[in-house]
């Protein structure tokens, strides 16, 4: 790790105190990345060009002027504004490549060679880096091809299993494997931190969301891989399993999974109709995905005799495993509910703004929320400063 930091950073906050991430990302995928690692106390300086992030300008929805996509995605972070156009601002840019423990970046592949910023060059001064590239398809053949999520739900074959079996495909309701592809990035830099840990090596990790998609397709690849099997459309049904889908009650459709053969017998239990869990046609899991359509309707007859939260209660309370479907405020009002504090505030006073809860909690080094979303070169004058002076220190 390196030795020096960038100025003001809270010391021992985090399992990542001390690390540095020079984050050279922007939309999704990377700021969603390097968010994940401030939170876990990594220092993370967002390097963005004069006009800053995309996301700044995807409005709305906003809170004050601000967007809440940008907000969603940048806590935790300190912003310096950089022109790569200007030879000044690339030499700030290189010293904190040589710096960081950690760069990232998403970039066409090569798009920062001319920078001197690429692999190769940065590695020269700083072996040690952990230089993270995510793309759309990888630096091979499809190194040329623009990356964006809904491309990628398309290409992936994800689309082609969304939506209604008679009725067009559609994209998944937030830009899936952008976060997917997030998370992927981060679980490579904690490994080859934990690498460098054991050896001092750097390395170059290469994402890319067509990956990302094609093992986060999990059953449904495996179906093609394995199987020979092209899924197609269902609704939402599940190929394998029944019942695994919504069904309608007296008010609204309620999720119910009852995905093995015990599940399935005490919702039989709940429902008042004991005798289906022995029928034949429905005694195993494989019985009743062949014959969903005549068990469907006897589940639904049941089912409308009561409320969806009426029937959630008492099928948990069972051990059947059911939901009912809520827009994103009663998601919220669930996990508060369940205890989870979903809400979290970072920042202070007019700056305070409240985000969502790291997902992951700790019992020894938790999750913090240091900073607000930055301003566009909110500290460009202090890391600018910091940035040109000699190190005290180089790495450990």
């Amino acid at each position: 790790m390196s030795e020096s930091s960038t100025p003001d950073r809270p010391s021992g906050a985090g399992p990542l105190c001390g690390v540095l991430v020079a984050d050279f990302s922007r939309i999704l995928a990377g700021p969603y990345a390097t968010m994940l690692l401030a939170d876990l106390g990594a220092d993370v300086v967002k390097v963005e060009g004069p006009h800053g992030d995309d996301t700044r300008s995807w409005m709305p929805p906003v809170r004050g002027d601000v967007s809440t996509y940008y907000l969603g995605i940048n806590r935790g972070k300190r912003s310096v504004a950089l022109d790569l156009r200007q030879e000044s601002d690339v030499a700030i840019a290189r010293e904190l490549a040589r710096r960081a423990d950690v760069l990232i970046e998403n970039f066409k592949p090569d798009g920062l060679a001319k920078y001197g910023l690429d692999f190769d060059t940065v590695r020269r001064d700083n072996p040690g880096v952990i230089y993270t590239s995510i793309t759309g398809f990888g630096s091979g053949a499809g190194r040329h091809v623009p990356g964006y999520d809904l491309m990628v739900q398309a290409i992936s074959g994800l689309m082609s299993l969304t939506g209604d079996p008679d009725g067009p495909p559609y994209r998944a309701g937030i830009s899936v494997f952008d976060v997917m592809a997030g998370n992927h990035a981060t679980i490579g830099i904690l490994a080859a931190l934990r690498h460098r840990d054991a050896t001092g090596e750097g390395q170059l990790i290469e994402v890319n969301l067509l990956s990302s998609a094609l093992t986060g397709l999990v059953n449904h690849s495996s179906a093609y891989v394995a199987g020979d099997t092209v899924p197609y459309r269902m609704g939402n049904a599940h190929p394998s399993v029944f019942p695994y889908e919504p069904l309608p009650t007296a008010d609204n459709d309620l999720i119910v999974t009852a995905a093995n053969d015990g599940q399935f017998r005490k919702l039989c239990e709940v429902l008042g109709i004991t005798a289906i869990a022995d029928d034949p046609r429905f005694a195993r899991n494989a019985d009743r995905t062949a014959n969903r359509e005549e068990l469907r309707p006897l589940l639904i007859e049941q089912l409308r005799k009561r409320g969806a939260e009426e029937w959630f209660d008492l099928l948990v309370e069972a051990g059947v495993p059911s939901g009912p479907i809520n827009t994103i405020d009663g998601g919220f009002a669930m996990a508060e509910r369940f205890g989870l504090e979903p809400v979290v505030s970072v920042g202070e006073g007019e700056r305070a703004v409240p985000t969502t809860r790291h997902p992951i909690r700790f019992s020894a080094t938790p999750a913090t929320y240091r900073l607000p979303p930055p301003q566009l070169d909110e500290h460009g004058d202090e890391l600018r400063k910091w940035l040109s002076e000699p190190e005290e220190q180089g790495r450990v």
